[in-house]
């Protein structure tokens, strides 16, 4: 709209422009009229050739003054008085046909041009707009936890995908809830079935003690048998704790992998793209090795997600002075390994990083749920590859091994 105006201010400045620029042309014209008359005056059959001018029309003598109203006419006019001779000069200050017709070109284009930015504001409006008005709320519905509301599918493909993911987010996200939900119900059925089977052997072995307490039993074979009965009971209750520590120890993280085939170069482009300006904004150095692509078995998505819990890690235990990430073959594996400077975790912690809920003496204030490095373990478990740590140097290095194809 600001060039649109800006285009018509010029053009109307300048139609103006042309516009005073013709009224003042018939004046000079006239000046220069009179004054040919009078370098003239006297000569016989001398007449003023009105053709070399833009806006004379004609050039009469008259008699008399009365003369002057017996003339009709279409055009502009002044007497002038030349050494006592009457001259009648007809002229036109109408604008040209060529500054007519710039006027009429002027108009017509900017007319074209408003009907144009009006007609893109109204597709912005219909396709773009509305459409962000129409989800603007689903992001807060989501987070309340309102999951039963799909989205509406758009007419115009501009959000397809946006709108898609979404409804995507919104279904594992019930789909999430509901897992969550029954899983608790089943954890309570758990706990409350597994407490009131431990109470029957702990009220047995609180017999028994309460009863060797006070002596009761004299006889040895009496004391062997009451032994042997707390041994019982107490195997039942460890095996009842077996089951809990058993179930607590299932895999309670629902990660689905989709194996196919990707290129290496997807993944690294991908993380190259994203911790690039990240790591540069800190000041760490990020150094990626030159590497040949290859085709690799898994699932990219899963890769990369790998990849950047591990970077996650890098950036938050190491010193920020670098990180790297090289490249090498080992049989049918590409292995993939990042470093960062700066290592504080001791080598005997080392084996223990992928154990879930595991979190080294280095973690000092940091914020974290122990889970990353567990997690990676899985998703390369799933997709037949592996995970390991070492420390060198100073430095702490974590690999990825990926199957080729």
């Amino acid at each position: 709209m600001a060039i649109l105006l800006l285009i018509v201010a010029a053009a109307e400045i300048y139609a103006h422009k042309n516009t005073d620029e013709s009224v003042k042309l018939y004046r000079i014209e006239l000046n220069r009229v009179e004054n040919e008359l009078k370098a003239h005056e006297g000569k016989e059959g001398y007449f003023i050739d009105v053709t070399k001018y833009e806006t004379i029309m004609s050039c009469e003598t008259l008699d008399e003054i009365d003369q002057i109203d017996q003339y009709a006419s279409n055009y502009h006019y002044v007497i002038r008085d030349i050494n006592g001779k009457l001259y009648k000069i007809e002229y036109n200050v109408d604008l040209s046909a060529e500054h007519e017709s710039f006027i009429k070109m002027t108009h017509v284009i900017v007319i074209v041009l408003t009907a144009t930015v009006l007609v893109f504001l109204i597709m912005i409006w219909f396709t773009i707009i509305r459409t962000f008005e129409t989800i603007s709320d689903y992001p807060s519905l989501l987070a309340k936890g309102n999951l039963t509301i799909p989205l509406k599918e758009q007419k115009n493909k501009y959000f397809g995908r946006f709108i898609w993911g979404l409804d995507m987010l919104r279904e594992k996200l019930e789909d999430e809830k509901n897992r969550n939900l029954k899983l608790q119900k089943e954890k309570n059925v758990f706990i409350m079935s597994l407490s009131h089977d431990m109470k029957t052997p702990i009220s047995a072995i609180k017999l028994y003690t309460s009863a060797l307490r006070k002596g009761l039993y004299k006889d040895e074979d009496k004391l062997k048998d009451t032994a042997d009965k707390i041994a019982e009971n107490a195997d039942q209750i460890e095996k009842y704790v077996s089951e809990i520590v058993s179930a607590s120890g299932d895999d309670f993280l629902d990660l689905k992998v989709n194996n196919s085939e990707f290129y290496l170069s997807s993944v690294i482009e991908e993380i190259r793209k994203y911790y690039s300006d990240k790591l540069e904004n800190i000041g760490t150095d990020l150094k990626i090795d030159n590497y040949s692509d290859v085709l690799l078995a898994g699932d990219s998505e899963r890769v990369i997600e790998v990849i950047q819990n591990i970077m996650e890690n890098a950036i938050k235990y190491g010193d920020e002075r670098y990180i790297s990430i090289c490249f090498n073959d080992e049989d049918n594996s590409r292995l993939i390994t990042v470093t960062n400077s700066g290592c504080t975790l001791s080598e005997n912690e080392t084996a223990h990083i992928f154990e879930s809920f595991y979190r080294g003496s280095n973690v000092g204030s940091r914020a974290g749920s122990g889970l990353g490095l567990y997690i990676c373990k899985k998703l390369l478990s799933q997709m037949g590859g592996e995970i390991f740590a070492e420390q060198s140097e100073g430095n702490f290095s974590i690999t990825v091994v990926l199957s080729r194809k």
